[in-house]
């Protein structure tokens, strides 16, 4: 018999292998948007050397042999927002205008990215532990 049931190591993708490219996917996207929050606030003395929020960009990942699709990391990518200027004279980071430079991070935007990443990670756990829960039931059955 050859090892080509969805539960085997033969190379081919199993739920197991899906499940943990997608909880490898949110950690990316949960990791991504706790470094924007980190960064909130940071200031710079350049408008170019202040902190870009960044983003995961996600692609579908086929495979030939059965025809699933998983996901992977595509890159990830700094956003283009503009940083944000503001009038403070007294910081020492201040240029010869009194100004410095924020980073352009939504917090509340991060926040939400970092619960529904966090959602998304618990249901892919969920799913392999339901699939445990029913090969142990069918192991039973024998």
């Amino acid at each position: 018999m050859s090892g080509s049931n969805s539960f085997g190591n033969s190379g081919q993708m199993s739920l197991f292998t899906l499940a943990q490219r997608g909880m490898s996917a949110q950690m990316v996207r949960m990791n991504a948007a706790a470094s924007n929050l980190a960064n909130a606030g940071s200031v710079s003395a350049t408008e170019d050397g202040a902190y870009k929020p960044i983003r995961p960009v996600f692609a579908e990942q086929l495979d030939q042999a059965t025809g699933l699709s998983s996901v992977r990391v595509g890159g990830i990518y700094k956003s283009q927002q503009a940083a944000i200027r503001e009038h403070n004279p007294g910081h020492p980071l201040a240029d010869e205008n009194g100004d410095v430079w924020t980073a352009p991070v939504d917090e509340n935007a991060e926040m939400v990215e970092m619960l529904d990443s966090s959602r998304q990670y618990q249901n892919l756990v969920e799913a392999l532990s339901t699939a445990k829960q029913l090969m142990l039931d069918t192991m039973r059955l024998k």
